[in-house]
């Protein structure tokens, strides 16, 4: 015998079941949605947009602050279209955007990936301001932009790496809009290293370390010339020497520390202020 439908042998049970197959189509639907079979229910906004259409939409998303939109659309346009001036500035773009959004290393790839595909780009010393810019920050933290911070008590490996992108920034386009700040964030860097070696040699002669104190204070001194630190490094020293019985050696660099800082609080016998405070 033939079954039939349940609505058909007990028709006040009709609208139950026509409720019951509308949920499961329904539910069907949304499983097959889920898996991409129906891609009219996710749908691609820049379906059939120009170049200069994602171009544009994704510089006004940078503008706006949201860069997290504005990486996305970047990224679509060079896979989308990976030739001719917008794919160059997408690159470019994006890498900010990406240092904007907090991810440091997708930002310094970016950069690094413009300097090799357009070494001879009219805006590639951007690119080498950049990667330093993102390691300069990345070093100073999310504290950096409201307070002034001790870079020397940091990892120095940022550190260098930023000098490092400023440093050839300024050898390759010394002329470049970037240079000046490029210069003045190396010197403050190079301070912040030597003032890392200074605490390295403090940390040495605390322990009674005191040749290793002498070392690490004269690496700053060689490395990092005319700095501020140089005469923290200098008073180390000197106490070292005379920890080491090295009278002869500890007068001489006395008389360095005089003759170059004569205001020296050292002398006096006062601990100058951190060179890095403002206030």
């Amino acid at each position: 015998m033939m079954s039939l439908p349940i609505a058909w042998l007990f028709p006040r049970f009709a609208p139950l079941a026509a409720a019951r197959s509308l949920a499961l189509a329904f539910a069907a639907a949304l499983t097959l949605a889920g898996c991409g079979m129906l891609p009219e229910f996710r749908g691609d906004e820049t379906a059939g947009w120009s170049a200069q259409k994602i171009y544009q939409s994704a510089h006004d998303a940078l503008v706006e602050g949201n860069f997290q939109r504005a990486v996305r659309l970047f990224e679509t346009l060079e896979s989308r279209y990976p030739y001719g001036r917008y794919a160059q500035q997408a690159i470019l773009e994006g890498a900010y955007a990406n240092y904007r959004a907090g991810e440091s290393a997708a930002a310094v790839a970016g950069a690094e990936r413009f300097i090799r595909t357009f070494p001879n780009h009219p805006n590639v010393d951007y690119a080498y301001y950049l990667k330093g810019l993102v390691h300069f920050r990345e070093d100073q933290g999310i504290l950096g932009y409201v307070y002034e911070l001790d870079l020397s008590e940091r990892e120095p490996k940022g550190m260098r790496e930023a000098f490092a992108a400023f440093k050839e920034l300024v050898a390759k386009f010394p002329e470049s809009r970037y240079a000046g700040d490029a210069t003045d964030r190396m010197k403050y860097l190079s301070n912040a290293l030597a003032l890392y070696e200074v605490k390295v040699a403090r940390y040495y002669y605390n322990r009674g370390a005191y040749v290793a104190a002498v070392n690490r204070a004269q690496l700053s001194l060689v490395e990092h010339p005319r700095m501020p630190s140089n005469e923290d490094a200098l008073e180390l020293m000197i106490r070292a020497y005379e920890k080491l019985g090295l009278a002869p050696l500890a007068e001489d660099t006395r008389r360095i520390l005089q003759a170059t800082y004569p205001n020296s609080a050292f002398l006096a016998g006062v601990a100058p202020k951190p060179w890095w405070k403002v206030w």
